[in-house]
């Protein structure tokens, strides 16, 4: 009996032994498909020869700008891991920039949209991200304001600061997608440096039952800042973005404000990250550039993306 006993239990331990190889073979195949996941973009390199356009103007801020690009990055604490910076390779030569500051959606760290980045500063902008992945409460683009504010006053002799009085803090832009977006409307409402903002642009997102439910608090109806929101028909369709909610948004913005509103037609909530970025750039060329042929993409009752087929519903206070 004790014999049998004993080759019982030696069974059983040996099948244990293999669930626990087994299962630890899956840990690692889950812990390396993981890592390979976190690494492919979020934003394809190519897109901005692959989204299509549907006016003259989108289709010009969509193409890569005249500048060559160049890449800074420095660790920062906290959640926010590392700052992230792309600028005009040229920028010596260059007078003071303009900045777009970056905010992240759900999931989507800096390091996963690179290529936008990219395409912004080829328009000659710097701009900066980090890693935080909560960033609906505005704290990491206060962030990036404060270090921005750090490196454009920062000199030291024998050290080589490239950014040294090339950041004109006087324009700074903001743009978040998705989580993002609730992460801009505090940027420019509730933080520190809430009013050093010049333009905003909310993508795929609003003040909905779904971010309340997240407790994502915001109040739209603090916005100052001029501003662009624009979610995909995905978006609306899936709730994402309701449509009565972006509106509900768009109507708290005061009237004072310049403020647009349009739904994006021909694709789903994570390509509103980049679809729509021949008119992000546009917005952000208009008020931080101050480019008048920029501007005829929103102002007036001709304004491109009033006739554009791939934008409805739209809305424009301008």
């Amino acid at each position: 009996m004790e014999n049998s006993n004993i080759r019982n239990e030696k069974k059983v331990s040996g099948i244990m032994g293999k669930i626990a190889i087994i299962i630890l073979i899956i840990l690692i195949i889950l812990k390396g498909c993981g890592v390979i996941l976190s690494k492919i973009p979020s934003v394809p390199n190519d897109y901005t020869k692959k989204v299509k356009t549907g006016g003259e103007i989108e289709e010009k801020y969509l193409k890569m700008g005249s500048h060559e690009v160049d890449y800074y990055e420095t660790g920062a604490m906290m959640s926010f891991k590392k700052f992230e910076i792309y600028y005009p390779k040229d920028i010596e030569s260059m007078d003071k920039l303009p900045v777009v500051i970056f905010v992240n959606g759900t999931g989507i760290k800096g390091s996963k949209y690179s290529a936008l980045q990219k395409h912004m500063a080829s328009w000659g902008f710097i701009t900066i991200a980090t890693e935080e992945e909560y960033a609906w409460n505005g704290f990491s683009a206060e962030m990036s304001v404060r270090y921005l504010e750090f490196i454009n006053e920062y000199k030291e002799d024998g050290k080589e600061n490239i950014f040294y009085n090339k950041i004109d803090m006087d324009k700074i832009g903001v743009a978040g997608h998705s989580q993002g977006g609730i992460g801009v409307i505090n940027a420019i409402t509730d933080q520190k440096h809430s009013d050093i903002y010049k333009a905003a642009v909310i993508l795929s997102s609003t003040e909905t039952d779904i971010a309340k439910a997240f407790l994502w608090e915001s109040d739209s109806s603090l916005i100052q800042t001029n501003t662009l929101m624009i979610a995909s028909n995905g978006d609306t369709d899936k709730k994402i973005s309701p449509l009565e909610s972006l509106k509900k948004t768009y109507n708290q913005i005061s009237n004072d404000v310049s403020k647009v509103l349009a739904i994006r037609n021909d694709c789903d909530h994570g390509e509103m990250l980049y679809y729509a970025d021949g008119y992000v750039t546009a917005w952000f060329m208009y008020y931080l550039q101050g480019d008048n042929e920029a501007k005829k993409a929103f102002v007036g009752e001709n304004a491109e993306i009033n006739n554009n087929s791939l934008y409805q519903n739209i809305e424009k206070n301008l």
